[in-house]
């Protein structure tokens, strides 16, 4: 625990005083901007983005993220690591002030999650982790005293009924399909509709089994849920091959994929028909 507190305290210590700035601003009256894409963009976004990127450029590792430039990928390519962030996950549930935005912060290695740390300012709550050390959360107040965190136990077998956590949407297409699938598989099943990364919350507490996304979302949305719940035996695949999602790709935009506990045993049967 020590060790992953040594090696990645600037993560905390940035998500900490990105929050103070983001709930002063979520208390108050803000602009919503609207990006060259249609997506919304605030002050919140930008001052948080600038915080976090303050701290780890202290690493001398490049950074890639929602609200920072991109570079071009002949110079992402010849990058071994690279820190993945996105300052404040979730805008759209900022600007409606229903607490369901996180910050995430990934480093990616050879293409590969090594380090997740998800925070919620609403929540005050804090979970992190990698393969080699484990699965961590803790609170504000105790994030920088790691004899105070609390270690997430390995997952526990497939809940009954089954859970799935999915975003705001209605069940259709291939998330109407997979629901289905579970259920012949695995019997019953429940759902819970959340807003961004906050999801992985539930995931890493067991209290849910699976996360399908059927719908765009960017590298830095998942890389850092996606290193935290495979520390504890969760998985994160592509949908359409079953294989493992790749970052610091060409294109930055993720293919479709599924969390699961890895005792779900999703069968590729099922994503070869998507």
């Amino acid at each position: 625990m020590n060790n992953l507190f040594e090696k990645y305290h600037l993560t905390l210590r940035a998500a900490l005083d990105a929050s103070k700035v983001i709930m002063e601003i979520y208390a108050g009256d803000f602009e919503r901007i609207e990006k060259a894409d249609g997506s919304p963009v605030t002050i919140a976004d930008i001052s948080s983005s600038k915080i976090i990127a303050d701290y780890l450029r202290q690493t001398n590792i490049p950074i890639t993220g929602e609200e920072i430039e991109k570079e071009q990928f002949s110079i992402r390519s010849t990058w071994k690591r690279v820190w993945c962030v996105d300052p404040l996950d979730g805008t759209k549930e900022f600007i409606k002030k229903n607490g369901e935005f996180v910050i995430n912060i990934a480093l990616i290695e050879d293409g590969k999650p090594i380090y997740g740390l998800i925070a919620s300012p609403i929540r005050k709550e804090i979970i992190l982790g990698n393969k080699e050390s484990g699965a961590f959360q803790t609170t504000y107040e105790n994030a920088l005293s790691p004899e105070k965190w609390t270690k997430l136990a390995q997952l526990s077998p497939v809940n009954s009924p089954v859970h799935i956590i999915a975003s705001r949407s209605h069940y259709s297409g291939n998330l109407l399909n997979l629901a289905q699938y579970i259920e012949e598989e695995h019997g019953e099943i429940k759902s819970t509709a959340m807003g961004s990364a906050l999801k992985f919350f539930d995931l890493v507490n067991g209290n849910a089994d699976v996360y399908p996304r059927f719908a765009p979302t960017m590298e830095w949305d998942i890389a850092a849920g996606q290193a935290i719940y495979e520390a504890i035996g969760g998985e994160v695949i592509q949908a359409e091959t079953g294989k493992p999602m790749v970052y610091n790709k060409k294109d930055l935009k993720n293919p479709y994929f599924v969390a699961s506990k890895k005792s779900m045993k999703l069968s590729m049967n099922f994503f070869q028909k998507l």
